[in-house]
């Protein structure tokens, strides 16, 4: 009955996010409602009441994260407003022709999130490229939300030497490296990548054998024809983060990452200072988007967190820990686990690598492949409907509905990275 109540409450909660509820006001109502159900006090101030515990897990994500989720974003938001990520997509998208948008689509997402734009940023900035693509080749505009999520949020998140967050979580708790395990990363990323175009693909030709198409609408965004920066100084400072990022993890930790970001703030703005359209706009849409992105995410880590303390999370957690095979695939079982329960990759690992990773390192399992099997496992569930990213990217970013667009997105970013992940134990396992 304990593990029934929290399964329960998980439905609730994906489903109103299906129905279009905000994150940000279902997601504690939803923790409220498995509080009540499992015993859990909600008039107490103390550390085991309801609202201690939500809080908790919200402002532990925030406090930990929440500077990358700004310099992320600030650094996504003067690369758009100067042109640099426009000059690369538009030179990804000259070598790949409109008659394939959406791999023209995935590679300049890939290259920007890989570069040290937050996942959620790409999303803003690609959208309208992409939307573009799609209304040339006649595409129905259902699956750019998709392409978005599937080149910012699989292959490139979760990779050795990634400047995402989900790359970096591990580091903390395991004392690795961003490139931990690079040699099993490498071939489970090229698969991910190419069993996701070709799923991608045959999704996209299937629509258009049904009938589908572009269909305009009157708010659609125009991209104005402008002067564009120079291929190299728009991509010196993606190289300026992956470089500042590999080079101090080892000393500054977490804190290389914020600098990286920062460093390709500056050098963003040094590099292309004469093609600033809107620098202050620039500035406070980037701090706006990034409250956005990390509000979302830590409503339902407040969620996961709540989650852990009832009695059904417990009984799953003994289950998964007791299963036979090796602690790498116990890790990632678990893993995925708790990022479908939060709906993020990194909640999902902020919230279990605290308590598993002792567990593992003491019983023998390598950090370098642990933190692998966790990052790469992190994106298994975590794009299930009530995800932050997800309902950023499908409403607010794209204008669809979960109806229209989710099911593209759950083959992409569930179904791929969950057999990834199944890869990657695999090839551990054998070598």
């Amino acid at each position: 009955m304990d593990l029934l109540i929290l399964i329960s409450c998980l439905i609730l909660l994906i489903w109103l996010t299906m129905r279009g509820a905000n994150l940000i006001i279902v997601a504690p109502f939803c923790a409220l409602i498995l509080a009540l159900f499992s015993g859990i006090n909600i008039w107490t101030v103390e550390e085991s009441g309801f609202t201690h515990t939500y809080m908790a897990g919200f402002t532990s994500f925030f406090g930990s994260w929440f500077l990358v989720f700004l310099f992320g974003s600030i650094f996504g938001k003067l690369m758009e407003d100067c042109g640099a990520a426009e000059k690369i997509s538009h030179y990804i998208m000259t070598k790949v022709g409109k008659d394939r948008a959406p791999l023209a689509v995935v590679l300049a997402c890939a290259v920007l999130t890989y570069g040290g734009v937050s996942a959620f940023v790409v999303a803003f900035t690609a959208y309208p490229i992409a939307l573009s693509l799609f209304r040339e080749a006649n595409l129905p505009r259902r699956f750019i939300p998709a392409c978005l999520a599937f080149g910012s949020g699989t292959f490139t998140m979760t990779t050795a030497g990634s400047p995402e967050i989900q790359n970096w979580i591990p580091i903390k708790f395991l004392h690795t490296s961003p490139w931990a395990a690079w040699e099993v990363s490498i071939p489970v990323a090229i698969f991910m990548a190419i069993t996701g175009y070709i799923w991608l693909k045959y999704m996209v030709n299937k629509a258009l054998e049904n009938g589908e198409v572009f269909i305009a609408r009157a708010n659609d965004p125009h991209p104005e024809v402008k002067h564009l920066p120079s291929l190299f100084s728009s991509l010196i400072p993606m190289v300026a983060i992956v470089l500042v990022s590999f080079l101090g993890h080892e000393t500054l930790h977490q804190n290389a990452l914020v600098l990286s970001l920062i460093a390709g703030c500056i050098l963003t703005y040094l590099l292309n200072i004469n093609y600033f359209v809107k620098l202050n706009d620039a500035l406070s849409d980037g701090a706006y988007s990034s409250l956005i992105a990390i509000g979302n995410t830590c409503a339902v880590v407040g969620f996961g967190a709540l989650a852990r303390t009832t009695p059904g999370f417990d009984m799953a957690m003994t289950a998964v820990l007791s299963i036979p095979g090796g602690g790498l695939v116990s890790a990632a079982i678990a893993i995925t686990f708790i990022a479908g329960i939060t709906g993020s990759a990194s909640g999902g690992q902020s919230i279990a690598l605290p308590e598993l990773a002792p567990h593992y390192l003491s019983s023998g399992v390598d950090a370098s492949e642990l933190h692998r099997i966790v990052a790469i496992s992190s994106g298994a569930l975590d794009t299930l409907p009530h995800n932050g990213y997800v309902v950023t990217t499908v409403r607010a970013i794209c204008g669809e509905t979960h109806q229209s667009a989710y099911l593209p997105i759950a083959a992409l970013t569930l179904v791929v990275p969950f057999f990834s992940a199944i890869l990657a134990l695999i090839l551990f396992a054998l070598f």
